[in-house]
Order: C-alpha cells, then structure tokens, then sequence
C-alpha cells in the first residue's frame, strides 16, 4: 500500500477562494508560557524609513533607500483577574529594572487547534498600562491594557514546506 503525499491547500488564485483566518483565534505566548483571558492584541507592525536622496548630476531623479526599521508597539488588552503576574513585570521596569521577554503572538486555523503564524517579538517589555475603565452602573468586563515595545520582530510561518 503506497502512501501519496499529502497536497498543499490550494492557493488563492481566479475561481478558487480561500477564505482568511478569523481575527480571535490567537494565543499569547511569553517566555514559552502561553498566557491567558486576552480579549485583543493590536499594534502589531513596523515601519522603514525612506532615505531620499539625489545622484550627483541626476537632478530630476530622487532615489530612495531603506533606512532604520522602527516597530510599533503592541497592546495587549486583557480581563482584571486576580493574576499579578503582568503588573509585576511592568513594576519592574517602573522600578528602573526592565526585564526583557520574548513574547509571541500565535495565529491558530478556524478549528483553533493548530497554528498557522507567529509572530516572535524579541527583547518586550511594558511600555505603557491604562487599567480598567469603573464604572457602578456598567455591566462591562473589567478589561486592563498593557503596551510592550520590543527590539526586533520575526515571523515564523507555520505552515510546513511542501517537499
């Protein structure tokens, strides 16, 4: 009995669909712990400067050239629970004693059962805190968020090369 290789899913091209991944299936992960209760992460994203510049003698022509890679940070938002763990690692850094973690952000398929991105972000630490908006005649979650900046960003893809 010979066993085929398993086929790609196709790809998205004219007449075949492929439908996105869904926004909340996600898992954070810090320093290989994966975190729970997080409602949203947004700000994930870099930008590259654009260095113009113009050739000697080319003055009809402005050149462009990448310059210095700047990330944005990511917030984090959150339910209040009784866990600690995330306002410590911020107090730290208020405390003047940053302590760098390597945070990844995991997209999962639609099953959530397996990931199909990450999203490494190397060296993150808190930047920023706002706690949860009070309010007596609410029946909000008591939802907490916490900006990390980070020095570099990496992408691993998930999904398995095709041999």
């Amino acid at each position: 009995m010979s066993m085929q290789p398993s086929t790609p899913a196709p790809a998205a091209q004219p007449g075949n669909v492929v439908d996105p991944y869904r926004a909340y299936n996600f898992k954070l992960v810090i320093q290989g712990v994966v975190q729970g209760h997080f409602t949203k992460v947004e700000g994930l994203g870099l930008k590259i400067d654009r260095i113009l510049y113009r050739s000697g003698g080319e003055n009809s022509t402005v050149r462009v050239i990448p310059g210095q890679v700047e990330y944005t940070p990511v917030t984090l938002r959150f339910g209040l629970t009784d866990s600690t763990e995330m306002l410590q690692w911020l107090f730290k850094a208020v405390d003047g004693r940053v302590e760098r973690r390597n945070v990844s952000i995991a997209m999962l398929n639609d099953a959530g059962s397996a990931e199909v991105r990450r999203w490494n972000l190397i060296g993150a630490w808190p930047c920023d805190w706002f706690g949860a908006p009070l309010d007596a005649l609410g029946k909000d979650l008591a939802i907490e968020s916490l900006s990390i900046a980070y020095d570099r960003l990496e992408l691993d893809d998930a999904r398995a090369p095709v041999a």
